[in-house]
C-alpha cells in the first residue's frame, strides 16, 4: 500500500485510547466525528501516526477509495465513516481520525485508534447494524473472550461518549437504556421507547476493548428506510472466544 506522509500537531483531549479487537478477513466500518466548523476541511484516515508523532502516512482522503480503504465524509452529521476491508494480521496497528487545518493535519488523541486483527477476536457483535421503530425497541449482543469476564461493560454513544453500565437507565422521558451481562461471555443491550434522536454510532465497550455498532431508527408506522450512514458491507458473524 502507497504512503502520502503528512506532518500534523495534536489536540490535547482526556478521553483515552480507544482498542477494536477484529476478526482476520472481516471488514469494519468506525465513525469518525468532528466539530462543524470543520466541515469544509479535508478528512484523512491515517496509519501509524503514533510511531514519531510528527507525521501521518495517509491510507485514505475523505470521499475515496484507496486499495481496501473507504473514507466517506457525512457534512450534515459532522462525521466521516472509514471501512477497512478484508483484514489481515498486518494491518494490527494505530490508526487516526483526522482533519486537515491551514495546511496542516489536526490529529485529536481522542480518535486514535489501535486495531488488533487476530482469528479469535475478544469482542464482538451478532450485528454491526440495528434498526427499530420509533416507539419501539431494539437489542445489541456483545460477545467477548472470557478474560474480559470481570471487567465493566457499557454501552457508549459515540459522538459525546457518553456510557451506560449494566442495568436499567433511563436517558429521556420515554427512552431507556438496559444492560444484562449473562457472565457466559455475552451481555445483551436493549434500547426501548426508541426515539429519532437515538439513532446514530454507538460502541460495545468492555475494559479498553470497543466495537462500533450503528442504529437506525424508523418514522412510526413507515415503511422501511434504511439511512444508515456506513456503506453497505457484509455483516460479520463471529464469536469470541479464549
Amino acid at each position: 500500500m502507497n504512503y502520502s506522509l503528512i506532518f500534523m500537531f495534536f489536540i490535547q483531549n482526556t478521553v483515552g485510547r480507544r482498542q477494536l479487537s477484529l476478526q482476520t478477513g472481516a471488514s469494519i466500518t468506525i465513525p469518525c466525528h468532528y466539530d462543524i466548523k470543520y466541515v469544509q476541511h479535508k478528512k484523512y484516515w491515517c496509519y501509524n501516526a503514533g510511531a514519531a508523532f510528527n507525521y501521518c502516512r495517509i491510507l485514505s482522503y475523505g470521499n475515496t477509495t484507496k486499495d481496501r480503504v473507504t473514507v466517506t465524509d457525512y457534512p450534515a452529521q459532522s462525521l466521516f465513516t472509514l471501512t477497512m476491508r478484508d483484514l489481515q494480521s498486518g494491518d494490527t496497528g494505530m490508526y487516526w481520525c483526522a482533519v486537515e487545518i491551514g495546511g496542516i493535519t489536526e490529529l485529536d488523541d481522542h480518535k486514535d485508534l489501535y486495531l488488533t486483527v487476530q482469528s479469535d477476536p475478544n469482542l464482538s457483535v451478532v450485528e454491526r447494524r440495528v434498526s427499530g421503530q420509533e416507539g419501539g425497541s431494539v437489542s445489541v449482543q456483545c460477545l467477548y473472550s472470557a478474560v474480559y469476564q470481570k471487567e465493566q461493560k457499557q454501552w457508549c454513544r459515540s459522538k459525546d461518549w457518553s456510557c451506560y453500565t449494566v442495568g436499567r437507565t433511563n436517558t429521556s422521558q420515554n427512552s431507556a437504556v438496559q444492560i444484562s451481562d449473562d457472565g457466559r461471555r455475552s451481555f445483551s443491550v436493549e434500547m426501548s421507547g426508541l426515539q429519532q434522536s437515538d439513532a446514530g454510532w454507538y460502541w460495545c465497550k468492555t475494559g479498553d476493548l470497543q466495537i462500533p455498532v450503528h442504529l437506525t431508527v424508523r418514522e412510526a408506522n413507515s415503511a422501511f428506510r434504511d439511512s444508515a450512514v456506513e456503506p453497505t458491507e457484509p455483516v460479520q458473524f463471529c464469536l469470541a472466544r479464549n
